[in-house]
């Protein structure tokens, strides 16, 4: 199975708002998303030359409830 890799901000929020999560605000740097599945909200922080640590993603996808399938499946529509 494919390893899931570091991307740019703008790569996740498209895939969390494929995945049905709505924007709800920004602050600061931060874009903060909310999923019906979802019991908090899903934060992806804008950075402009660093990509989003893995870590980052697999706590986003455990959230909402995301597979890896699912979310190999999401990135391949991008």
């Amino acid at each position: 199975m494919a390893r899931i890799a570091p991307t740019n901000w703008k790569v996740q929020m498209e895939i969390l708002q494929l995945y049905g999560c709505r924007y709800k605000r920004k602050k600061g740097s931060h874009h903060i998303l909310t999923h019906p599945n979802a019991k908090r909200a899903v934060v992806i922080p804008e950075y402009d030359e660093i990509e989003i640590d893995i870590d980052i993603i697999k706590n986003n996808m455990r959230t909402i409830g995301m597979s890896r399938d699912e979310y190999f499946e999401l990135l391949k529509q991008i």
